[in-house]
């Protein structure tokens, strides 16, 4: 391995025009297929395997035609204290505000609250359901104007007026303003890391160049592939993440190959020998834990996982050409500038940070080993209460009118009205479906923790029917996902004595489901993704220990990440410095992604920095120098990498979604404590106590495993070139 990138490396610096000329062909050509390919599709979020999927599949094939996922606004009013909202002056603005709601664009339908009797018991609030006949990414801008419009106008009447529903969801997400304050902290990371605006540039801009190769691609591909528009979200964010990073260990060795002497040419090919070969196994890590999410069975899942393992594919080859290419066209732009000034390059015999860290693990070894596995053993404890969930309008702040109109309807009409169970019921064959659909009706009526049951509605052939159950609990609590599975208990009695069957779905009966399955999905994921890495790692190490350790290690960062993620957002322990204004349950799909992205990154920072002691233990030090060298050698850039992981994900916490506040907490908590807790401490302090037990394999594995010398054993470490001249070194390279 070390030899062909070596090879890969050294003819990429020779032909670095042809290089450079590939790859902006490449991004052209990609570019140009995008503009010319088909709008990305709307996809439906599905998950095959669930009875409330399965039930939303019969309505759509039963109701031809009805339109289940379009658009809907909810506009609840609220009379002033004191009043009614069916007072005459009230009930006539309300009307009035109904009518003008049904007149306007892809309006399918707006009903009136007084003839749907969706009035409270106390008079004072009343809502009004509007439909469109479009879903919620297809409506137009003037759909959702003429919306605001009206609403404004209704609260000029006097009456408290909000509004929650798809309708209002607002296009798109943070992702944008978030990767620009990546990027802006990347930079300001690098310069100080490299101090050299090239050695700070250049990582940036083979990054942007694999993200725009990348999501071209994928819009090229949306239409054929059927790739939605959120498909390429994890593929921008982790394609520059990786991007920088991947650069960013290749230039650091590159400068590293210089001051030991080397010529621009053979420091390139060095540099790519052997930090490339651990930016393609750190690579490999991260493509299998991305494409290990298809063990979720959620397609969209699958799909974004894909694709950005597809990013990471392309991060790893520009690492490794046109890297090295542009190294070749300004080999002394990107060293340090007293290099530059002085004419000369020189390696630091200096004890940096890392260096004085690393001994002082090396002194104490079990202290430091106690103190890091206890730490986060106590932040791993509350992911044992973990709720997963998909929190709705509740969890958002109480200044959008989604909310206060989720408030307001729980208030007038209880808290289970806000995420009511729909009820399908399949009489096909019956010899009375009504009178079916009647007896279901009533039993699930009179089922224990139900409010009340909706009359049912009938398809034109008149076999099946739906009905809503509205819960006396809220759609969140512990208490309704019990009501589900004790109405779903009761179905054997009930279709044994109709002959009918009925399944339950609806958003509520959806978000139990899914978080159900993701739940189930997560250990088997673990030990998919857990166990390719550890064979992974073992041909990379050649060691027994270090990728149990490794993987050990993973597990205790993500799990005190969880627990973090539990004590803000789901117990509410300084939710209020976060800006979370309401807490509940942990978004369903959390776990999942915390453990395939941040899985991931960690395995980059662990072959990243072992990788290097490896190296010296080969090289003949003893292990303990070997864990020093490696910190002197990659502790820099490994923090480095990791700050600038940590200010991309923190970024997101700025957010007023909750979700994303959530995601980019977990991320950056899991990049924080894995980085510097357990890559930083946990790792020299075990290897400092196993010694050479640490490099240890059996014979019959190490003859079973394929040898791919990451450490670059095999490029003989050809003596450096003498130079007449100090300064030639530092002359531009000619082609």
């Amino acid at each position: 391995m070390a030899t062909f990138l070596y090879r890969v490396g050294r003819l990429a610096f020779r032909r670095r025009w042809y290089v450079a000329l590939v790859w902006a062909a490449v991004l052209a050509a990609v570019g140009l297929g995008s503009l010319k390919a088909p709008g990305a599709v709307d996809e439906e979020f599905s998950m095959p395997g669930i009875e409330s999927q399965k039930a939303f599949d019969l309505m759509e094939q039963r109701f031809p035609g009805a339109t289940a996922d379009s658009a809907t606004a909810r506009v609840v009013f609220i009379a002033p204290s004191g009043e009614k909202v069916t007072a005459a002056g009230n009930r006539k603005a309300v009307e009035k505000t109904v009518a003008e709601l049904g007149d306007g664009p892809q309006v399918a339908s707006a009903v009136d609250p007084f003839r749907a009797r969706t009035v409270s018991e106390d008079g004072r609030t009343a809502f009004a359901t509007v439909t469109y006949k479009v879903k919620a990414n297809d409506l137009t801008d003037a759909g959702r104007d003429h919306l605001q419009r009206t609403l404004d106008r209704a609260r000029d009447s006097g009456l408290t007026v909000e509004a929650g529903g798809t309708a209002l969801a607002a296009e798109g997400g943070p992702g944008g303003a978030a990767e620009v304050i990546g990027v802006a902290i990347a930079a300001v990371v690098l310069l100080v890391t490299f101090g050299s605006l090239a050695a700070a540039g250049l990582p940036l801009l083979t990054a942007v160049v694999g993200v725009g190769v990348s999501m071209a691609t994928i819009l090229a591909l949306s239409s054929a592939l059927g790739l939605s528009t959120t498909t390429g979200t994890l593929a921008m964010m982790l394609g520059l993440a990786v991007g920088i990073d991947y650069a960013l260990f290749v230039v650091s060795r590159y400068r590293e190959e210089r001051a030991g002497g080397r010529t621009p040419q053979e420091a390139t090919a060095l540099a790519v020998g052997t930090a490339g070969s651990a930016v393609v196994f750190a690579g490999l890590t991260v493509v299998i834990a991305l494409a290990g999410l298809a063990v979720v069975g959620i397609p969209m899942l699958t799909k974004m996982g894909l694709a950005a393992a597809g990013a990471v594919v392309v991060a790893v080859l520009i690492a490794l050409t046109l890297v090295p290419a542009l190294l070749g066209f300004w080999p002394n732009a990107v060293l340090s500038r007293r290099a530059r000034r002085s004419g000369r390059i020189e390696e630091s015999t200096e004890a940096g940070a890392g260096t004085r860290w690393a001994r002082f693990v090396l002194r104490r070894p079990i202290p430091v080993l106690l103190l890091g596995v206890v730490g986060l053993g106590a932040l791993a404890l509350p992911a044992a209460d973990l709720q997963l969930g998909m929190p709705g309008d509740e969890a958002k702040p109480t200044s959008t009118t989604e909310r206060r109109a989720y408030d307001a309807l729980a208030e007038g009409f209880g808290p289970g009205f806000n995420g009511p169970l729909t009820i399908v019921v399949d009489a096909k064959g019956t010899a009375d479906p009504k009178a079916a659909a009647g007896t279901i009706a009533k039993d699930i009526g009179g089922t224990e923790g139900v409010v009340s049951v909706s009359p049912a509605r009938f398809n034109a052939a008149g076999d099946t029917a739906v009905f809503s159950a509205v819960p006396a609990t809220a759609p969140t609590d512990e208490k309704t996902k019990d009501l589900v599975t004790t109405i779903r208990g009761e179905r054997p009695g009930i279709e044994s004595g109709t002959g009918a069957t009925y399944e339950v779905t609806g958003t509520t009966a959806m978000n139990i489901d899914i978080a159900e399955k993701v739940q189930a999905a997560l250990v088997p994921y673990l030990v998919v993704v857990v166990g390719l890495a550890i064979v992974l790692l073992l041909v990379v190490f050649r060691s027994l220990l270090v990728p149990l350790k490794a993987a050990l290690g993973f597990l205790l960062s993500v799990l005190a990440s969880l627990g973090a993620v539990v004590v803000v957002f789901q117990q509410g322990h300084g939710a209020e410095l976060l800006g979370v204004e309401q807490t509940g349950p942990i978004m369903s799909l959390m776990p999942i992604f915390l453990v395939g992205i941040v899985f991931g990154l960690a395995m980059d920072y662990e072959v990243f920095l072992v990788s290097r002691m490896r190296e010296a233990h080969v090289h003949g030090e003893s292990p303990a120098q070997a864990v020093t060298s490696g910190f002197r050698h990659s502790a820099r850039v490994v923090v480095a990498a990791a700050l600038i992981m940590i200010a991309v994900f923190a970024g997101f916490i700025g957010e007023s979604d909750s979700m994303i506040k959530m995601i980019g907490f977990g991320l950056a908590s899991a990049v924080l404590l894995d980085a510097f807790v357990v890559r930083m401490a946990i790792v020299p302090a075990v290897l400092a106590l196993l010694g050479d037990k640490a490099w240890w394999l059996p014979r019959w594995l190490d003859r079973a495993l394929p040898r791919v010398d990451v450490e670059g054993e095999a490029l003989g470490r050809p003596e450096p070139e003498p130079a007449a001249d100090p300064a030639r070194d530092l002359e531009p390279a000619r082609t």
